[in-house]
């Protein structure tokens, strides 16, 4: 794991400080005490910071948190300066928040009264909760209606495509696309909002939010020191994930590298595609427990491939059972498995979403499905049309939102996100 990707770091928490002068730490509390004052440091415990600054941006191999808030900004700023003045004030602000402070020197309750607070104040007397902040671009951000908007037209890397419309696809504009990406990861869920709303009213006057989605229970593992998580259907999701200590799947199938002068900027970055897709759970929940493993092609309860073994056992897709091989070509695992898609791997990084109930009475829920790609032109689009046409669980999906994004390296202190495609 990337040290700059690994949770660590942190200070010593207010709990922390009184502790230490009840235990006859006083210079160090009084010490510790001028530090908050001076950094309006919120309560964080040792080990809960992810650090801003790195190789590659936080958020991407980093232990996946349980939390999430995404959202996709359309941008209203007329100038090319104007751009790059909100992504140095992102940038700022980012790395406070991650580090667990207030934005702005006031924080949310030291400035004038008679104006608006530099922090929205939620998060005062929370934890950094290992919050991690990335920002990606989207194509629009290049050129839109046929204009170079910011002059940056001759950099779009030739893979930040406008994904096709797969079979099924029932995408609403309202979640779809955005010339920027945020996405807010913690352990805490009102420290992933604090990041997103702050970072919103950064940008008043330069962005607005096009769409915005929350997301719990991650539902794919990051590091081979997580368990398998579990979808809303009820099943391990993730279990052949990309890991962040696979350094060598890592270069080879997530982090862009050797790109012509052009697209240069992104060297150290990578994809970062997102999609919304509503589960049938009504529907799903009436379907027998045989056609449910049959169609994802593992076991309910331990996530083994119906060939055998346990979770983590290579599936035997050529195993015969009485009516065909025991793994169906059409199940999920059989059609999203590397084994079918040219060897192809993805970072996957989703969360589940509920977002109420329709008109009908129906859970509006599902899984806001987030990997991380060298290419979304090999390594997404052949396999995700594939699945949309042969897929067995296809008839329990709908995708109702969809975004592509090239996310930038990672960057060190004084620079600021994107600064590359910029200079």
């Amino acid at each position: 794991m990337c040290p700059q990707e690994s949770r660590g770091g942190g200070g010593l928490s207010r709990r922390g400080l009184f502790t230490a002068a009840g235990a006859g730490g006083i210079g160090l509390a009084a010490g510790a005490a001028g530090a908050f004052a001076a950094g309006r440091e919120r309560s964080s415990p040792v080990n809960d910071v992810v650090p801003l600054y790195g190789a590659h941006q936080a958020g991407i191999t980093t232990e996946a948190q349980d939390h999430m808030h995404t959202a996709a900004f359309d941008l209203t700023a007329s100038t090319r300066q104007s751009v790059i003045s909100l992504l140095r004030d992102w940038t700022e602000a980012a790395e406070a928040m991650t580090a667990g402070r207030d934005v702005g020197a006031t924080g949310a309750s030291g400035g004038a009264y008679d104006a608006p607070p530099e922090d929205t104040g939620e998060a005062q007397d929370l934890h950094a909760a290992h919050l991690t902040i990335t920002f990606g671009f989207g194509r629009t951000l290049f050129e839109k209606d046929g204009e170079d908007r910011y002059g940056v037209r001759s950099r779009l890397p030739a893979a930040l495509i406008d994904l096709p419309l797969f079979s099924g696809d029932a995408l609403e504009p309202n979640r779809t696309g955005g010339d920027l990406m945020v996405q807010a990861c913690a352990d805490d869920p009102q420290v992933a909002v604090h990041a997103v709303r702050n970072l919103s009213r950064i940008a008043f006057g330069r962005a607005r939010v096009r769409w915005s989605q929350l997301g719990f229970g991650r539902t794919a593992s990051t590091s081979t020191g997580q368990v398998t998580p579990r979808n809303l259907f009820g099943f391990k999701d993730g279990t052949a994930n990309i890991m962040a200590q696979d350094r060598d799947l890592l270069d080879k199938h997530v982090w862009v590298g050797g790109s012509p002068a052009a697209e240069a900027w992104l060297d150290g970055g990578t994809y970062a595609v997102m999609r919304r897709i509503r589960m049938h759970v009504e529907t799903w929940d009436r379907t027998t427990l045989r056609e449910q493993e049959l169609v994802v092609g593992r076991t309910k309860r331990k996530g083994a491939p119906l060939s055998g073994g346990d979770e983590f056992t290579a599936p035997d897709f050529s195993l015969p059972g009485r009516n065909g091989p025991l793994i169906d070509a059409g199940s999920h695992l059989a059609l999203a498995h590397p084994d079918h898609n040219g060897g192809v791997h993805m970072l996957r990084r989703g969360y589940n979403y509920a977002d109420g109930t329709d008109d009908l009475g129906r859970f509006d829920a599902g899984q806001f499905f987030v990997a991380y790609l060298v290419d979304p032109r090999s390594h997404y689009v052949p396999m995700q049309s594939a699945m949309a046409k042969n897929d067995l669980m296809a008839e329990y999906l709908r995708h109702t939102g969809s975004g592509l994004f090239a996310v930038p390296p990672g960057i060190q202190a004084g620079e600021y996100i994107g600064q590359p495609l910029f200079s």
